[in-house]
């Protein structure tokens, strides 16, 4: 089957090359057929790839295709080749078992929409930009699907472009991401400059025999492929394009943050986890801006009211999660907190569309209430999906977000304060999720009189995706259940061959022996404890005592619009850059363009105009003045040469 790798990647391309080049001339059963058929092929191959892949012995579990060269100048040579290890294996099954179903869920979701065709070719081109990421060989082709994927998004954000928030939403989006693509460039050139190669596997048996470890240049090095990173996978200060994103179709949504775009620059940071490790002031401020955008962005989810902003800043924080998990060195549970969180947040995303469905595109919260007894199937699912992203022990969530908080204490990379900060983010969490479903199903109906007549639950091909992801996100955390249970971490043992430090002893400030398992199970049972706390202090203020809900706004109401508002980070890069920027560029445009440089071409041309003006007068066109003229000049000539 090996043989057959490239065809994961292209099965999606050849499904946007026929959806795209014969738009507008098939039927919409056909682009079906073709959007779902082309990801659901891939899924299976990835399946099967990673059966193969698990049967070879553990220090083997890799598998090359070199397809063709692309680019040999001088010593530099560089191949269209994809790479399939235990890493790459997990995203794929990632991207295409994800991808798969949403792309199912979006038959029914954009089933009435005039750009159906439009939509899934954008879809599968999507899929096809993800799974050359995190396929490729080498940097550079992944880089080109990490443009890929920059573009699809911005198609995607803007798909309802005829909407001035949505192609705006998609600008910033493109734009964003260009500052911190031009971070991963520069790393990779130095990368390139040091090294001679880009290929991983060149790279990362190099890296430790050209860089000195804690050295100036690898440091800066890495911290340029995180500032990449910030870019796609919306840490601070690059956060700010996701939130706006929500204006695409809710597909789109739970495509972004769950399966594509937001998880390319954890993958990023993972695969080069051999370079990361050689940098240590790097992986704390990876750590600390995790940390930090974690609890930031979880903050502002606790008063938003659009109900996909609340999940879109709830991505935010879960993607600084990982992120502090791969600045403490734990990338293992960093990768393991990516798989659980796109089962539930692609749950979430759905299930909102589901909610948005019914609701005849409402998004606010306080318009909805009561619909439990109208989508008892999105709530079901809804419900298990808060619970697996409040780290309810059981579910997914849990497991992965106790094995970064564990590593978050015991690393020696760690720290108590990012222990601290991730627990308070847990408990934000659990407060903002709970209170989304409290008011969405739950309590008095709030909605229209012809939103309440239209209610009803979500057509199979939405609620048979939801059900998928609803057991995924119960289940998905069983493959890496912490050593302290008495069982084998099998996700972390099967990532072990990749990445670096996978095996290193941690716990530097702990003592040996069983006290580092009393310790694990102290942290995880206050971290239980204080989850538990905030979804009673939910159920209180938005279930059961509204009344004290008001009070308490009230009596806070400056912190509240502060949240409501985001910290105003909107206004003040408003007022810092983008507004300066526009005036510069108007004063370029209309100074030194219009005036300076036209003023100079124009002038001169305005001049030649004017001497031409002036001198045609002397070509009358009559002989008799051509020979007087003649006549005179000889004169001239004459006095000149006698009397000179």
């Amino acid at each position: 089957m090996s043989e057959y790798l490239f065809l994961i990647p292209l099965l999606p391309l050849i499904g946007f090359l026929i959806n795209g080049l014969l738009l507008g001339r098939l039927p919409r059963p056909v682009i079906t057929i073709i959007a779902c058929g082309s990801v659901a092929l891939s899924l299976i191959l990835s399946v099967m790839l990673f059966v193969e892949l698990k049967s070879l012995p553990v220090d083997s579990r890799v598998i090359e295709q070199t397809l063709l060269p692309w680019i040999s100048s001088g010593d530099f040579s560089v191949n269209i080749g994809f790479l399939l290890d235990p890493l790459s294996a997990v995203m794929i099954l990632v991207v295409t078992g994800v991808g798969f179903l949403i792309h199912v869920y979006s038959v029914g979701y954009m089933a009435h929409d005039p750009g159906y065709g439009r939509f899934f070719a954008y879809l599968n081109l999507f899929t096809f930009a993800m799974l050359t990421l995190v396929l490729a060989d080498n940097y550079l082709l992944m880089f080109v699907g990490w443009e890929g994927v920059g573009l699809c998004s911005y198609l995607l954000i803007g798909f309802w472009y005829h909407k001035k928030s949505a192609s705006d939403a998609g600008k910033k989006a493109f734009i964003v991401n260009r500052i911190g693509d031009f971070g991963f460039l520069i790393g990779l050139f130095i990368i390139f400059w040091n090294v001679g190669s880009l290929e991983f596997d060149v790279v990362m048996k190099q890296a430790p025999l050209v860089f000195a470890a804690g050295g100036a240049l690898i440091t800066t090095a890495c911290l340029m492929l995180f500032l990449g990173a910030t870019g796609k996978s919306a840490q601070i200060p690059l956060y700010v394009w996701l939130p706006d994103a929500m204006e695409g179709p809710t597909p789109v949504s739970a495509l972004i943050h769950a399966a594509t775009m937001v998880t390319a620059g954890v993958y990023m940071i993972a695969r080069s986890s051999s370079l990361f490790v050689l940098a240590p002031d790097a992986l704390m401020v990876i750590a600390i801006i995790g940390a930090c955008t974690a609890l930031f962005a979880a903050t502002i989810g606790l008063a938003q009211n659009d109900i996909k902003r609340v999940l879109a800043y709830s991505t935010v924080s879960q993607l600084g999660y990982m992120f502090l998990a791969c600045g403490v060195a734990a990338f293992s549970a960093g990768i393991f907190h990516l798989m659980t969180h796109a089962f539930f947040k692609a749950l979430l995303f759905l299930g909102a569309g589901s909610v948005i469905h019914a609701m005849s595109d409402e998004q606010d919260m306080r318009n909805m209430g009561g619909l439990k007894k109208h989508l008892p199937i999105t709530f079901m699912t809804m419900f298990v999906a808060t619970l697996a992203i409040s780290g309810i022990p059981g579910f997914s969530g849990f497991f992965s977000k106790d094995e970064i908080l564990w590593k978050a204490f015991s690393s020696d990379h760690g720290h108590v304060i990012f222990w601290v900060i991730g627990v308070a983010t847990a408990g934000l969490t659990a407060f903002y999720m709970f209170r989304l479903i409290y008011l969405t199903f739950y309590g008095n109906e709030r909605m229209s009189d012809e939103a309440k007549h239209h209610l009803h639950e979500s057509p199979k091909s939405m609620t048979v995706p939801l059900m998928v992801l609803a057991v995924l996100s119960l289940v998905g955390g069983l493959v890496g259940m912490p050593h302290i249970f008495g069982v084998t971490n099998y996700f972390e043992e099967w990532l072990g061959p990749v990445m670096a430090g996978a095996h290193e002893p941690v716990s530097h400030a702990l003592a040996s022996g069983g006290g580092d398992a009393s310790m694990e199970w102290l942290l995880m049972g206050l971290s239980v404890a204080l989850v538990a706390v905030c979804i009673f202090l939910a159920y209180y203020f938005y279930r059961k005592n509204l009344k004290a809900t008001t009070s308490l706004a009230e009596k806070l109401s400056g912190l509240r619009t502060l949240l409501v508002n985001k910290y105003y980070v909107d206004e003040v890069y408003g007022a810092l850059v983008v507004r300066p920027t526009v005036y510069f560029s108007v004063f370029l445009w209309k100074i030194i363009d219009v005036i300076v440089i036209d003023g100079c071409i124009n002038g001169m041309a305005r001049l030649g105009g004017d001497i031409s003006d002036t001198l045609r007068h002397s070509q009358s066109g009559r002989l008799r003045n051509y020979a007087t003229i003649f006549a005179a000049g000889v004169v001239v000539l004459v006095a000149y040469f006698v009397f000179g």
